[in-house]
């Protein structure tokens, strides 16, 4: 592990209330892994899902994690704003939702991960400090 990453990272979890003054999530069920892999269409059309992880959380995080990968067309992302839009701050609590997986890619996978889990704690420290 890269101790300046550690570090970081322990910086934002001593501050990572900060994120959650304004906002109270109401839990969900999520998937857990909603990425375009885990995702498909029925020969008669119907929307699948598969490969669950279910855990109640906040539904951002799955949201964050289907635009982390990519993979799910902007109609999905649209539909979904309309049926509940997202609250605001969403876009400064989704790295905090995407640096798990981040974390744990360059866990399984090494260092091509590293530069953007840095990038995504740096900009959490960003906003914690205002």
């Amino acid at each position: 592990m890269d101790k300046t990453l550690a570090a970081k990272g322990r910086a934002v979890i001593e501050r990572i209330g900060g994120l959650f003054i304004d906002y109270q999530p109401v839990a969900s069920l999520l998937h857990g892994d909603l990425w375009s892999g885990n995702a498909a269409q029925s020969g008669n059309g119907e929307a699948v899902i598969f490969d669950p992880a279910c855990y109640y959380g906040d539904r951002e995080t799955d949201i964050a994690m289907a635009e982390l990968f990519g993979g799910f067309p902007t109609s999905f992302h649209a539909a979904y704003r309309t049926a509940w839009p997202l609250d605001s701050g969403y876009e400064t609590r989704k790295p905090l939702y995407n640096l798990y997986h981040i974390l744990n890619h360059f866990n399984l996978f090494g260092s091509a991960y590293l530069g953007q889990a840095q990038r995504m704690i740096e900009r959490l420290l960003a906003e914690l400090k205002r």
